[in-house]
């Protein structure tokens, strides 16, 4: 039994991927920090709706 690795077992991780993750864990902190204070004077529903998502990641927030 070889223990090289070949080409194909070895995948290079797109661009794309990188971006899609930074940028989602960009918008979870925003949503952990902000409180609502950013969407609460535009669409109170969406300041709701981030709040109950708040919660729903055990994030304490009153």
């Amino acid at each position: 039994m070889s223990s090289t690795v070949t080409a194909a077992a070895v995948q290079r991780i797109p661009a794309w991927a990188y971006l899609t993750a930074l940028l989602a864990m960009l918008l979870l902190y925003l949503m952990l920090q902000d409180n609502g204070a950013l969407l609460s004077g535009i669409a109170p529903y969406v300041h709701e709706f981030t709040h109950d998502g708040r919660h729903a990641l055990g994030v304490p927030c009153h």
